[in-house]
């Protein structure tokens, strides 16, 4: 197992009517940035109960944020955070909302050009803090100091993190997700997938705490997620896939073993370019990355095909093809497609995502950093 440092701050507050804790959990004499999405809090009643749980709290709101959060609009709300001197964000909504209060936040105080924080890192100092109340179970954004956030003016879509844009609390409550369309929850679910897969399908550490975690994770959303499709107001469904979805990106999992994250930095360009789905990128790149990189990935590969989806083949290549084929499945069950030609792409947009992962210094990717230019497209026109 590798060395680590693990400390997770923020206060989860899981379950019916935690909504009424948020007003106990800000600074005195708050004055509080709604940040949001295009409009479905206010359809489906979570922005009357906020508001509510808000009574007696100077609220200013910034609606718009959209999925795969844009610079463009996040700098609108800084401006309006700074017009109306805030000093506290609600994010309401999911990953992207989430993820645009972290840039939000860092960027408040921030003396520059704040695309600075994402395409080289640069330093910031006294975020605004930031509390959260999830709607969509995806991509752990309400427990962990991560943010990806697009510019439209480049096609670019970069990260950064810090624990100190960390939300400080969070409610989740499953009743939240009941109103979600369909594509959405097929999403969270590939989403949060995903991002166990990529802490675990590396190569073994002996961390085996770590890969019964990550496992659990995993058969809890291969079980729950088609539930959640069939049976959309089942509370202890939701709530399973709610919590799987934020354990699989709070950093626990993740602790003293290798990563990937090469799906993830593929499927950006894809979505910076195309505009697709997030986690329509994952579920197009993934099973031909797992093909790719067969041999990197053996060990892992057999042990998720054995432990996750229950195959126990002799034959160490008919095992792997198998697991392959079974993750695939699975992301076709929830009816999330998994081909560049599903989507209506072809070989340019291979060319085009390698050369924007050229452009942005993606060309070393993976656990062992050997995914290449050239592998990149290799992994692609399996997708094909």
């Amino acid at each position: 197992m590798l060395n680590f440092v693990f400390k997770n701050q923020t206060e989860i507050l899981f379950g019916k009517g935690q909504m009424s804790e948020i007003t106990s959990r800000l600074p005195e004499q708050a004055k509080v940035l709604l940040l949001f999405g295009g409009g479905s809090i206010k359809k489906n009643g979570v922005y009357d109960q906020a508001m509510s749980a808000l009574a007696g709290v100077d609220v200013i709101e910034f609606g718009g944020v959209e999925p795969n959060p844009t610079y463009e609009t996040l700098m609108q709300a800084v401006t309006t955070a700074k017009e109306h001197d805030v000093n506290f964000i609600l994010a309401v909504g999911g990953g992207s909302v989430i993820d645009g209060a972290k840039f939000v936040a860092a960027a408040y105080h921030f003396d520059g050009e704040p695309w600075d924080i994402l395409v080289k890192g640069a330093s910031f100092s006294d975020p605004l803090p930031i509390g959260a109340v999830l709607t969509l179970p995806a991509t752990g954004s309400e427990s962990n100091g991560n943010s990806v956030v697009t510019k439209k003016a480049t096609s670019q879509k970069r990260a950064f993190s810090s624990p100190t844009v960390q939300p400080q609390f969070a409610v989740l409550d499953p009743e939240y997700t009941y109103s979600l369309p369909p594509r959405q929850v097929s999403n969270g679910v590939v989403d949060a997938f995903v991002h166990v897969i990529e802490q675990y399908l590396t190569y073994p550490v002996n961390a085996p705490l770590q890969d019964r975690f990550a496992e659990g994770i995993l058969q809890t959303l291969i079980t729950e997620g088609p539930k959640a499709l069939s049976e959309p107001e089942n509370y202890d469904v939701r709530a399973n896939v709610m919590w799987s979805a934020t354990m699989a990106l709070n950093g626990l999992i993740g602790q003293g073993v290798p990563q990937d994250w090469s799906t993830h930095m593929i499927g950006h360009e894809l979505t910076a370019l195309y505009n697709l789905d997030h986690a329509q990128t994952l579920a197009i790149v993934l099973p031909a990355l797992m093909y790719a990189q067969k041999e990197q990935k053996a060990e892992k590969i057999q042990q998720l095909g054995k432990r996750v989806f229950d195959i126990n083949e002799a034959d160490t290549a008919v095992q792997i093809d198998k697991t392959i084929k079974a993750v695939q499945d699975f992301f076709e069950a929830m009816l999330v497609k998994t081909r560049l030609t599903d989507y209506d792409l072809d070989e340019k947009a291979i060319s085009a995502v390698v050369a924007n992962l050229e452009k942005n210094g993606m060309t070393a990717l993976g656990e062992h950093g050997d995914i290449d230019l050239e592998k990149a497209a290799q992994i692609l026109g399996l997708a094909l």
